[in-house]
């Protein structure tokens, strides 16, 4: 039986983004798994959207391995916990291979947690505009940095037979092996739109499809045998880590007991078409710190689960369901009560925005004094953050790191108690803290502070 040190895996990266890393990397998950495998998918970075597809592909939850929001000590534990009992686990990469958070060197990089999971790089190259200098490409990428392994290459949008030739006799230079050639004339179609691909829960039936073209395209072109083996080969995770967990459930204090008559609070969790993001580790360490999480649609349930004492609001894009959310005027009163009687609320940025008193000109829950609304503005970055005051997420001087990715503007864009201060990209109070309400733009992961989750869940009891 495989320690659950040395879990046989692959980082799939590339030179640049759009040179197919999502759809090598989930036709890859989904072809070992029909091997019979059991898969672990991961995600470098904040990525919330191809998560989605790997798990359609894996049958198993996708889960992200960020740096910068965890920190480094964090990323091996996580990927233990992700990929406990897995036969394999794939690790998609973000951006370029050596890209990372903005001005902070190999933070968050692909290659960063290449080294930190002591895992084998298979690097995807678009060779479409090139034959013999993807050779060059390819030293380059090998040679940068001593501490990352490529072991293979799989090359994309191939032209032709006689193309796949020229590249591979250009590459036995290099002594890293091509593994596989995906030609340009057989395309998947994965429709995007402004913040990347469209979400599964938003098409799955067309997802389904579109992951099963892909798997085809990478059973047909590359070579399994070798990328397993080469998977095999990666040994134990450096450092001797092991698997994060969310804690041991809290047990309930005598005092207490009488009132709940033995219950755990209620956590609703937003979920459903508009709202399709939240790290997994969220409701586990909610779990943990002793509630019973239930998940519902804001589009369509009319009521809150059954005995609600908080509420998490993730990130998602209610942007598109605007009217829906409005229309499901029953959900948005039922929410806006529960906030006014001071249960706790998270919400982040779509949270945010079905918060607000309207997005885009159309009523949403009205708990905020403020307005939402889509420009052409891209806002995106990592962001390092302190809590201004105490809420029911975080007491005053909590220190987390958190991302932003966003079309949107709020208006104001900080209520009288701030959620936040944020230190870059220029100093400035965001969010809002009202009641038990907590509101930010901010993603944050909480396995980073997991404190944030127990105090949450606390305040359910109390409230």
């Amino acid at each position: 039986m495989t320690s659950p040190s040395s879990v046989p895996r692959l980082v799939v990266a590339a030179p640049s983004s759009g040179s197919g890393k999502t759809t090598v990397a989930t036709g890859l998950m989904a072809a070992f798994a029909a091997r019979g495998l059991a898969v672990s998918p991961h995600k470098v970075g904040p990525d919330y959207i191809d998560p989605g597809y790997h798990a359609l592909a894996t049958g198993r939850t996708g889960r992200n391995l960020d740096a910068y929001l965890c920190g480094p000590e964090l990323i091996a534990p996580l990927f233990l916990h992700g990929a406990r009992g897995c036969d394999l686990a794939v690790v998609e990469g973000v951006m370029g291979l050596y890209d990372g958070a903005a001005g902070e060197g190999e933070l968050a990089s692909t290659a960063q947690v290449a080294k930190l999971l002591g895992a084998p790089v298979v690097l995807v190259v678009d060779a479409s505009a090139q034959s013999r200098s993807v050779a060059a490409l390819v030293h380059g990428f090998a040679s940068w940095d001593p501490g990352v392994r490529i072991g293979g290459v799989i090359l994309n949008k191939v032209g032709s037979d006689r193309h796949e030739a020229l590249l591979r006799e250009a590459l036995e230079s290099c002594g890293v092996p091509v593994l596989g050639a995906l030609r340009r004339a057989e395309p998947v179609n994965v429709p995007s739109r402004h913040l990347g691909l469209v979400p599964v829960a938003e098409r799955r039936a067309a997802a389904v499809d579109s992951v099963a073209a892909i798997t085809d395209l990478v059973v047909r072109g590359c070579d399994l045998g070798a990328l397993e083996a080469l998977a095999r080969g990666a040994g134990a995770v450096p450092g001797g880590s092991a698997p994060w967990t969310p804690g041991s459930p809290t047990h309930d204090h005598p005092s207490r007991s009488v009132e709940r008559r033995g219950s755990k609070p209620v956590v609703a969790v937003a979920g459903g078409e508009a709202f399709t993001f939240s790290y997994a580790e969220h409701a586990e360490l909610l779990a943990a710190a002793g509630a019973e999480v239930v998940t519902f649609d804001p589009v369509r349930d009319e009521r809150l689960p059954e005995g609600t004492r908080g509420l998490v609001i993730g990130g998602g894009f209610p942007e598109v369901y605007a009217g829906e959310l409005s229309a499901n005027e029953p959900l948005r009163k039922a929410v806006a009560e529960l906030a006014y009687s001071g249960a706790p609320v998270a919400a982040e940025c779509a949270g945010l925005l079905y918060l607000c008193r309207e997005l885009d000109g159309q009523p949403m829950c009205g708990v905020l004094d403020a307005t939402a609304r889509m420009t052409d503005r891209l806002t995106l970055g990592y962001r390092d953050a302190v809590a201004v005051g105490d809420s029911a997420l975080a007491a005053a001087g909590t220190r987390m790191r958190g991302h932003e990715f966003h079309r949107t503007v709020v208006e104001p864009g900080a209520g009288a108690a701030p959620a936040w201060g944020v230190r870059a990209p220029v100093r400035r109070v965001e969010g809002f803290v009202q009641h038990g309400v907590h509101a930010s733009y901010l993603h944050t992961h909480w396995a980073s502070e997991p404190g944030v989750a127990r105090r949450f869940v606390e305040r359910c009891r109390t409230s």
